[in-house]
């Protein structure tokens, strides 16, 4: 069986968390190691996921790309939430996203999002504005040194179609007054993953784009076994009229 859904950019954000928290990964993290959430706004959907708790989305985010005169919502943002560390579950308040990799090791779980996906080669790109690399540069020599998880929640409304290597060093250029995208590579995680770990079921993106608050949408073609299929319309049937998100 084959059938279509659409996605908007809030819909798929949700999407990608549920499926980063059923990620055997990080479930198995999340029971008996360690999970760093770092600020991100898909990642605050991850967050509310694996709390099991609603907040107001905007208390957990970092850099934001927004248009000129961004919408704004009517409720006033709340104070940012603290980064969120888990430690057999439970939050380690005395850590962050910084120095929490200083306690990991092999089977525990970082989840950083980002900017840009290269799909078929399986690399993403983290727009990097700041002196100093941001949390890519705090942590990810760390990461790799230790063989930690990194997970890479990322919407497909994100790709490109350069290679990530070639747009590092296009950004790199002396001339660019722009951010530089650092390219990363780990656990990439997007729909596609969210609806086979979730549904059983095999995705392809076969469009994108829409008018009236479906900018950014996809148009994802999933096929399967008829109740796996069901299922995964259930599911997408679940999150319609996730609300946009709003500064």
């Amino acid at each position: 069986m084959k059938k279509q859904v659409i996605l908007t950019v809030a819909e798929s954000k949700r999407l990608i968390a549920k499926g980063v928290a059923a990620l055997p990964e990080v479930q198995g993290a999340m029971e008996a190691g360690m999970v760093v959430v770092a600020t991100g706004t898909t990642n605050a959907y991850v967050l509310q996921e694996l709390w099991g708790e609603k907040f107001d989305l905007r208390r957990y985010r970092s850099g934001i790309t927004t248009p000129d005169a961004p919408e704004k919502a009517k409720e006033k943002q709340g104070e940012p939430i603290p980064d969120v560390v888990f430690r057999k579950g439970e939050v380690a308040k005395e850590l962050d996203r910084y120095n929490a990799v200083q306690h990991m090791g092999k089977g525990d779980v970082y989840i950083k999002g980002a900017n840009a996906l290269d799909y078929v080669g399986q690399m993403a790109g983290v727009l990097i504005a700041g002196g100093t690399g941001g949390t890519v540069g705090a942590v990810l020599g760390t990461i790799i040194g230790k063989k930690i998880t990194l997970v890479i929640p990322i919407g497909l409304e994100k790709l490109v179609y350069e290679d990530m290597n070639e747009l590092h060093m296009l950004t790199m250029d002396p001339d660019n007054e722009g951010p530089t995208i650092w390219p990363v590579t780990g656990i990439i995680f997007t729909e596609i993953e969210a609806l086979e770990i979730l549904c059983g079921v095999q995705t392809t993106l076969i469009s994108a784009g829409g008018v009236a608050g479906a900018e950014g949408s996809v148009r994802l073609l999933i096929e399967g076994m008829d109740e796996d299929i069901e299922a995964a319309v259930e599911l997408v049937k679940g999150i319609k009229g996730e609300p946009r998100y709003l500064l």
